[in-house]
């Protein structure tokens, strides 16, 4: 094999349609760009332009905001760590945090903390380190035996008048 015998894929690489080349080409003469104006000549961009007229996306109101300090969590559900109990992928002995869920391949990756919720049953008596658990959630755990610490409890506020 030299250099000079490597080629393309046949049918990889489409000829480029040759325009304004005659008019035996069937594209001659405009070249498909109909005739005269604006948007015959090279450089034109005029998306959202309404010949003057405000824009109907101006025109709209504005709604909502992208809260910048806003958390992404994980969730998990109880279900499911009662099956990586069960399967050994989990000790059930020790705590279980973030870093344990992402090791045991519950968790892809670890956002900002992880939310258990009550889907499933559990059985095992787990001891939870986790951003947030559903009421449900909580109660479940403790029926079971186990306990859950959450770590980004908001503070109260203070009640002042």
């Amino acid at each position: 094999m030299k250099l000079s015998d490597l080629r393309d894929n046949p049918g990889a690489a489409k000829p480029k349609r040759r325009l304004a080349r005659g008019i035996g080409s069937g594209r001659g003469k405009t070249a498909g760009r109909g005739v005269k104006g604006q948007k015959s000549r090279s450089g034109v961009a005029i998306k959202g332009f309404e010949g003057g007229q405000m824009p109907i996306h101006m025109r709209l109101p504005k709604r909502g905001f992208n809260n910048i300090f806003a958390k992404s969590y994980n969730t998990v559900s109880l279900g499911r760590l009662q099956e990586a109990v069960d399967a050994g992928r989990l000790d059930a002995g020790s705590t279980i945090t973030v870093e344990a869920l992402v090791a045991a391949g519950i968790l892809r990756r670890a956002k900002d903390g992880v939310r258990v919720l009550s889907d499933g049953e559990l059985k095992a008596g787990l001891k939870l380190s986790v951003a947030g658990a559903s009421k449900a959630a909580i109660e479940a755990v403790e029926k079971a035996g186990g306990s859950v610490e959450v770590l980004d409890k908001k503070p109260a506020a203070d009640a002042e008048g």
